[in-house]
């Protein structure tokens, strides 16, 4: 059984996290005041944060939904990493210096430093709690599917652990502590990664047509499986799958091959993929898992996942157009990551800071291409998810292996989810507590309010986790990215770049980008399918992905409404 748990694998996942919960509490008397709490008085050092930033943004989404979509679905998964790491040309070339110079603690500070708004504050704290929400939720999705293979526990365990320990870290020394976290566990997964694809190209490609001894397999609604129609044993598992059927010159392996003959390797060979098909009758609802036949070459092009890349249909390409503005337009305008801003001492600070940060993630995103592929092809995937391939790609070589990249991955989680709750908290106890209902807190109050914040977005994220654990983790962010490139992007752009902007326009823009956004998302033939239950066909938006539509109606709505209160705002 895959799922079963091992001693090392726990002695290693206890070592890491008491490691990373204990550093925490060590660091808590460092972030003890409202600027420690919120920006680590502004004294991180720029290579340690650029460092964090490759460890706030790869997130589960990067580690394991990129791995596992390309797994399942070849190239198409890797059009996410050049998504998620173009965005990073927008935030060091556009954003990074400029907003080193606005605001003290939050994203809205930043939007309000001309203003002094009320209303700002308001919709942009609104607008941080959405897009920190929408970003929690593949995090929480992701921990929970590591708990199951790693510890043998059930998935609302993984979620309700990792909601506990990273509001523990949150709570005891807020970005001091966050900061840390991230700095160690982006450095160690960028490493261990390398590592891992060092192994890979050591291993090379074998044949293996053990996955077809067993054509297709089925779930009935009471959890029987099923394989070719006959029932099986209780203890018989789906896994694992994913195999290559033929190498080039009838070879049976390959022997260690370099990066490029890996690639060149693959190619031209017939490859074993797993889909899966829903159908629901009288009984319930059957899910079915089969093997699809391909020619190397067609996995290593789109339109495996992004199907109107392959078919050409205007719909699917306008789908993933937009899908791939919000990755580049999404990133510069991520609440948690525009915070890192505010932890380093100076502008240039802010801009070297991302330039190391921009390396460790791009260094990441080329690993993701060969974690992914070995999994398609090493016979390890687990069909009933896409989210374990890169844990699972490690279990292949060793236990130990398996317990390391998955210990990781959870601290992965953890340094996400840190950075998304200390953005959330400071959305809560400085914009809206002190800045929009007028409190007057105290330096100490105003940390205390950050904590209650912290627990109360913690336990939203568990619950939301749980009921969202049937989702890819990278198809969840996107989501995240949509609505914050559709709220945020257009204000804090034109508040840096036109001086006609007023507070009427941000205020406009910000509501009309996150309203339309949130809302096509509610409408869309995935979420009917995946969320609703009902059909994609009863979708009332004609593509999934909104921000086509909705980050320029951001920009045209603060250019419109700023023209139209030009004279209101200098009478002001």
């Amino acid at each position: 059984m895959l799922h079963e748990a091992s001693a090392i694998a726990v002695v290693i996942f206890a070592v890491f996290v008491g490691g990373v919960v204990g550093f925490s509490f060590w660091l808590g008397r460092r972030g003890q005041s409202a600027t420690g709490y919120y920006a680590a008085h502004g004294q991180v050092p720029w290579f340690v944060n650029g460092i964090a930033f490759a460890g706030d943004y790869l997130s589960a989404a990067s580690f394991l939904g990129i791995c596992g979509l390309i797994a399942f679905n070849g190239y198409d998964g890797f059009l996410y990493s050049i998504g998620f790491l173009a965005g990073w040309i927008v935030a060091l070339f556009v954003i990074a210096e400029p907003i080193k110079s606005l605001g003290k603690f939050t994203f809205a500070d930043a939007l309000d430093a001309r203003f002094n708004s009320r209303g700002i504050k308001l919709v942009v704290a609104i607008s941080t709690l959405v897009v920190s929400i929408f970003y929690l939720i593949p995090q929480m999705v992701g921990a929970g599917d590591l708990i199951t293979p790693l510890l043998g526990l059930p998935h609302a365990w993984g979620v309700v652990l990792v909601g506990v320990t990273v509001t523990w870290i949150v709570v005891t020394a807020g970005m001091v502590s966050t900061t840390w976290v991230q700095f160690i566990k982006g450095s160690l997964l960028v490493v261990v990664c390398g590592v891992l694809v060092v192994m890979i190209l050591g291993r090379g490609l074998s044949v293996n047509t053990g996955d077809l001894t067993e054509q297709v397999r089925t779930v009935t609604p009471d959890g029987q499986v099923l394989i070719d129609g006959t029932p099986q044993t209780a203890d018989h598992d789906l896994r694992p799958v994913g195999s290559v059927l033929a190498l080039p010159d009838g070879k049976e392996t390959t022997g260690p091959l370099g990066p490029l003959s890996y690639l060149a390797t693959l190619e031209d060979a017939t490859v074993v993929t797993w889909s899966k098909r829903v159908e629901t009758d009288d009984t319930g609802t059957h899910t079915t898992f089969y093997p699809v036949e391909h020619r190397g070459g067609d996995l290593l092009v789109p339109g495996g996942y992004f199907k109107g890349l392959g078919d050409g249909t205007l719909v699917g390409k306008l789908n993933f157009a937009s899908l791939m503005l919000a990755l580049f337009c999404g990133t510069a305008s991520l609440p948690h990551i525009l915070i890192r801003y505010y932890t380093v001492k100076d502008r240039a600070s802010a801009r070297k800071s991302t330039v190391v940060g921009i390396a460790a993630i791009g260094g990441f995103y080329v690993l993701t291409l060969y974690l992914g592929l070995a999994a398609m092809t090493s016979s390890c995937l687990d069909p009933t998810t896409s989210n374990m391939a890169a844990p699972l790609l490690a279990k292949s070589f060793n236990e130990t292996l398996f317990a390391v990249i998955s210990a990781i991955a959870f601290t992965t989680v953890l340094g996400t989810v840190s950075g998304l709750i200390m953005a959330g908290s400071g959305a809560v106890a400085h914009d809206l507590l002190e800045s929009v209902c007028g409190w007057e807190l105290t330096d100490h109050e105003k940390v205390r309010c950050g904590k209650i914040a912290a627990v109360f977005l913690g336990i939203a994220a568990m619950a939301l986790g749980i009921l969202f654990r049937n989702f890819n983790v990278s198809f969840l962010v996107g989501w995240a990215f949509n609505i914050a490139a559709s709220a945020n992007l257009p204000a804090l752009v034109m508040v840096l770049f036109w001086p006609k902007t007023t507070k009427q326009g941000v205020i406009t823009a910000v509501s009309v980008g996150m309203i339309a956004s949130l809302g096509w998302i509610l409408l869309s033939a995935d979420t009917f399918e995946k969320v609703y239950g009902l059909s994609g066909e009863a979708s009332l938006v004609p593509f999934s992905q909104p921000g086509l539509v909705t980050i320029p109606l951001g920009f045209v709505t603060l250019i419109a409404v700023s023209l139209m209160t030009q004279r209101r705002e200098v009478a002001a």
